[in-house]
């Protein structure tokens, strides 16, 4: 997916400042600043003053930006959610079979997810504090990446690389690899003696066993 088609797919945030490309990258500055304090004291914790000074800004600069705090927690949510979008678009794009590719992304997907296991933890205490529209934006996103393996499996089934699976079976195969990652962010205390990388090589042969 471009730039474009992700600010088409997002929910927009009114601004007063005409130049996009400078409301991108102030955004951007904003949501880096904001996860941090977000991570560390909780969104409700955290006021629009402490977002503004460690983003390098004047509280006035950010209301140019955003209207309310309840917007930055959407641009957070947003910005992670890209970058696992970006950690997997090398692996959709990987040159092999479907089942290769799927193959690939899977592990992928599983590595992000150990880097960014705090975040999506975030994600999954701090929607519920966002405005419906924001909260639809933003389960929008996350149904991006499950069809991202959607896509992955469709392509497997018809390069018969994968065994023959009805729409059923591929959405809910999808679901299962969204949820095996997500386990290794909410688990791996647990699974501390498995490691990641055996943790990896186990997930992605159960599932591909699943599916050849």
């Amino acid at each position: 997916m471009t730039p474009s088609q992700r600010e088409a797919s997002a929910r927009q945030i009114p601004t007063v400042v005409k130049d996009q490309e400078l409301v991108q990258r102030r955004r951007r500055q904003i949501a880096d600043a904001a996860v941090s304090l977000f991570l560390q004291k909780g969104f409700h914790k955290t006021t629009t003053r402490e977002i503004a000074k460690s983003a390098g800004i004047s509280i006035g600069s950010l209301y140019e930006y955003v209207q309310t705090k309840e917007d930055v927690l959407y641009l957070v949510c947003q910005a992670i959610h890209q970058e696992m979008e970006q950690s997997l678009q090398a692996h959709i794009a990987h040159g092999g079979s479907g089942a290769r590719a799927l193959e690939s992304a899977i592990q992928a997907y599983i590595a992000a997810c150990d880097g960014m296991g705090r975040h999506i933890t975030f994600i999954y205490q701090e929607t519920k504090s966002l405005p419906a529209e924001s909260k639809r934006y933003v389960l929008e996103h996350e149904l991006r990446i499950t069809g991202m393996f959607i896509g992955l499996l469709r392509r497997g089934v018809e390069d018969y690389s994968l065994r023959p699976l009805n729409r059923g079976e591929i959405e809910l195969m999808a679901h299962n690899i969204m949820v095996l990652g997500h386990m290794w962010a909410f688990r791996h205390w647990a699974l501390a003696g498995i490691g990641l990388a055996k943790y990896i090589e186990d997930q992605s042969a159960l599932l591909m066993g699943q599916l050849v």
